[in-house]
């Protein structure tokens, strides 16, 4: 066990893992962070799980141990009760094929989801839905969802047909009611995530058996996180993240105990593989922690569809020039398997003599301020949270 790696026993009974000392002790958790292991530790760690199951049966049994240990490790048993939303939905503006509004909704009582959302145009729906969270590119001030490759894909889906829910991490972007360093990060951002589906949802003309989630780097870790407690999440494209030796760098991914407690052990692998049977797919590139995938971690994932019969619903596109990042190819990857899945039409982007014979030249880069939910107009609700302690009574509120 590495040294500082235990959680205090006083952050342990705050979670939920214990009513007193004696119960704490007995649920003590270990934070599996960043390259928590060795490559071959990995896969000699993978080779050890897949001994403990060899049927259908046995896999579901092994995978709701993991489930209730991600569960449990946030903190978020039980889950805090579903407020209403009350959305706010303002500003929007159209360009040709697809219009974007400003957006926030509350995921507790005083405590503010905000993003961007895409809309198809000429068209009443039902419509796919899909989830884009983003990653730790740039910093939070200028990344997130202002990058222009984030608009990017948003503005695509949409002109593909989906409505796209572009929304910031906490402290990223609009979400200034506290900082990325909250101390149950983690476990705030897993359960606004939970909610940007209920959102969704909420609008009317999303149709409940097409939603997605698609994000790359700290949005891939969102989007098998997702994917992998909350099934109404019926396609997850995780794009440079899933990675047997590599749990995540930070908090937002590894901070709380998720991956290892007295019972349950686990790895970012098998996370992703809790959306078995539902069609995944892993994109991997050859310049991180994901060079191993084809080898390594596809064939664990693929083992575990099979024993669904549905060995077809996972991929993995690997990108062995590439780097971490959500670039062009990954992004026509990405495309081809949300139309293929989500009956989106990928001949309205599609052109043979552009990149990957996709044309996203109809994606508005729009600039940042026009993109803010909260400014001089439209201010933020005068019942907002405004301290992390008040932030964390409302996350465990029972």
């Amino acid at each position: 066990m590495k040294k500082g790696m235990m959680i205090p026993i006083l952050l342990a009974i705050v979670l939920g893992l214990g009513s007193g000392f004696q119960e704490a002790k007995k649920e003590e958790a270990e934070l599996c962070q960043g390259h928590y292991v060795s490559e071959a530790a990995a896969r000699h760690q993978l080779a050890k799980f897949a001994k403990q199951f060899s049927t259908l049966q046995e896999w579901k049994k092994r995978a709701d141990i993991i489930r209730q240990g991600i569960w449990r490790g946030a903190g978020l048993i039980p889950p805090p009760p579903k407020c209403p939303l009350n959305s706010i939905i303002h500003s929007e503006r159209s360009y040709q094929g697809y219009t974007v509004s400003n957006v926030a909704f509350e995921s507790l009582p005083g405590f503010f989801v905000t993003g961007n959302l895409y809309r198809p145009q000429d068209s009443p729906g039902p419509f796919p839905a899909v989830l884009c969270p983003h990653g730790h590119f740039t910093n939070p001030g200028k990344g997130g969802r202002f990058r222009p490759d984030h608009q990017i894909r948003s503005a695509v889906l949409a002109l593909m047909g989906a409505v796209v829910l572009s929304y910031d991490m906490v402290g990223w972007g609009d979400s200034t009611q506290t900082t990325h360093d909250h101390p149950q990060v983690l476990a705030l951002q897993l359960w606004n995530s939970i909610r940007a589906v209920d959102f969704l949802l909420s609008l009317g003309n999303v149709d409940p058996a097409r939603i997605a989630v698609t994000g790359a780097s700290g949005g891939g870790t969102q989007s098998f996180l997702l994917a992998a407690v909350d099934e109404r999440v019926r396609v997850s494209v995780p794009v440079v993240m899933v990675s047997a030796h590599f749990f995540g760098g930070c908090n937002c991914e590894s901070g709380l105990p998720i991956h290892r407690s007295a019972s349950h052990e686990t790895n970012n692998a098998e996370i992703a593989a809790l959306a078995a049977p539902r069609p995944q797919l892993i994109i991997s590139c050859g310049a991180d922690w994901t060079k191993n995938v084809p080898e390594v971690e596809f064939p664990y994932l693929r083992r575990i569809y099979k024993l669904y019969g549905a060995e077809e619903m996972v991929e993995n596109v690997h990108l062995a020039g590439e780097e971490h990042d959500y670039g062009p190819s990954k992004r026509a990857a990405m495309y081809r398997f949300m139309a293929k899945h989500l009956g989106l039409s990928l001949a309205r982007v599609a052109d043979p003599n552009r990149f990957e014979g996709i044309d996203e030249s109809g994606a508005v880069v729009e600039k940042e301020e026009l993109m803010r939910v909260f400014d001089e107009a439209h201010q933020r609700p005068s019942h907002a949270l405004a301290s992390d302690e008040a932030i964390t009574a409302a996350l465990f509120r029972r």
